[in-house]
C-alpha cells in the first residue's frame, strides 16, 4: 500500500502581487507628479528633461513598496503574525521605499 501525499504549494507571484505593485506605483506617480509640477522655474543647470528621471524611478520604488506590502501580507497569513503589527511594518516599509525612490529620482535636481 502506497501512501499518496499531495503537496500544496502556493505561488508567490499572483494577481494580488501585481495589483498591490500597481497601486503602489500609481500612488508614487501621483505624489511625485504633484511635487514635480510645483516647480515653476527649474534651475538652468539641470538637464532639459530632468522631469523624466523622477517620473520613472519613483513609481518603480512605489511598486517595490507594494511588493513589500504583499510579502508581509503573505507572511502574516502563513506565520500567524499579529495583523496590526504586520500592517504597521508594511506601511513603514512602503513609505521607506517611496522615500528612497524619491531621493534617487530627485538626486541632482530638487534633492541637492
Amino acid at each position: 500500500m502506497t501512501q499518496n501525499q499531495s503537496l500544496s504549494t502556493t505561488s508567490f507571484i499572483s494577481a494580488a502581487l501585481g495589483r498591490r505593485m500597481l497601486i503602489g506605483a500609481v500612488i508614487a506617480f501621483i505624489l511625485i507628479a504633484l511635487f514635480v509640477s510645483s516647480v515653476d522655474n527649474p534651475n538652468p543647470a539641470w538637464p532639459r528633461l530632468w522631469v523624466l528621471k523622477p517620473l520613472i524611478i519613483v513609481p518603480i520604488a512605489g511598486a517595490m513598496g507594494g511588493a513589500f506590502y504583499h510579502i508581509m501580507d503573505h507572511l502574516r497569513r502563513q506565520m500567524g503574525f499579529n495583523k496590526f503589527i504586520t500592517l504597521i511594518i508594511s506601511i513603514i516599509g512602503s513609505i521607506i521605499a517611496l522615500w528612497l525612490g524619491s531621493v534617487l529620482g530627485l538626486n541632482g535636481t530638487l534633492w541637492n
